[in-house]
């Protein structure tokens, strides 16, 4: 997706050359999107944009993307955002292996919103199992300043995904994620997951003998869930196979090891829900 001129209120991005990307270590979407590139050969210059500072909610950045999400795609000037449009818009303008290959294109391209219409999901999981609420909670500082500065217009029209930005961080500051939230996610993510199992029965990849974009963003979606603790082994055990393998391949390998500060806060919160029995898998009765 390519903001409008008008979108972009931040104007000095209108003037980078070459591929930028505005991206945060620890988001799956910015994880996904490097290691599109990385699989592409693509060479490109780092911003990082620190989500844990939640300085994706200052002026600077909404004047970027005015939905304050992470990734955003510099190009000679111009400005994508939305991860899945950000990877077909390089696999189309860039040399390098075809990840969306054209005989698969609108499969892929389908599938890769069904992926999308998970994110919330994916949110409300890692909100309640990777990270704790005090970790993960918005200020209302920041939401003001979303409310005011961010998602004015998205290609020059009104744009409904501030609402639902901010219902959700409102939300999740008054009760967390509750039980019955986690549950609805997981079991969504079990229908999808049982899929996917069933597509690489015979396959080493989700569309056959070759890596594709699919593969890259259902690989960070079972990491994460995989952190969460999610029981990959027992009810999708192909799944637990193929995210096994790509887990060795370099280019995929560079986007699981995590810092150390987190290592620690998602171990002790681990450790604390299996003492109290309220892990993803108990929770969600899995």
């Amino acid at each position: 997706m390519k903001l409008a001129d008008s979108d972009i209120k931040t104007r000095e991005v209108l003037k980078l050359r070459g591929v930028h990307v505005f991206h945060f270590w620890e988001s799956s979407c910015s994880q996904k999107t490097r290691i599109f590139l990385r699989l592409k050969g693509i060479e490109w210059e780092s911003h990082v944009v620190d989500l844990a500072r939640q300085d994706n909610y200052k002026p600077y950045f909404l004047g970027i993307n005015p939905r304050g999400l992470v990734p955003v795609l510099v190009h000679d000037g111009a400005v994508h955002i939305e991860s899945n449009d950000i990877l077909a818009y390089l696999d189309e303008n860039f040399e390098g292996p075809k990840l969306i290959p054209d005989e698969h294109r609108d499969v892929i391209l389908q599938r890769l919103r069904d992926e999308d219409d998970l994110h919330l999901d994916l949110r409300a999981l890692s909100m309640r199992f990777v990270m704790p609420k005090f970790v993960s909670m918005k200020s209302n500082q920041s939401l003001q300043r979303y409310r005011a500065e961010g998602t004015g217009t998205v290609q020059g029209a009104p744009d409904p995904r501030k609402t639902i930005e901010i219902d959700f961080w409102e939300r999740f500051a008054e009760q967390g994620i509750t039980d019955d939230e986690t549950r609805s996610s997981a079991f969504k993510f079990q229908k999808a997951y049982n899929e996917l199992d069933a597509a690489l029965e015979g396959a080493p990849y989700l569309l056959g003998s070759d890596v594709t974009a699919l593969d890259i963003a259902w690989f960070i979606y079972t990491h994460r869930l995989t952190v969460a603790g999610y029981p990959f082994e027992r009810l999708h055990p192909r799944v637990q196979d193929w995210y096994s393998r790509l887990a060795r391949l370099p280019a995929f390998a560079a986007e699981i090891q995590p810092s150390t500060p987190l290592k620690v806060i998602t171990g002790a919160l681990r450790w604390v829900q299996r003492l109290r029995g309220t892990t993803l898998e108990k929770v969600a009765g899995l």
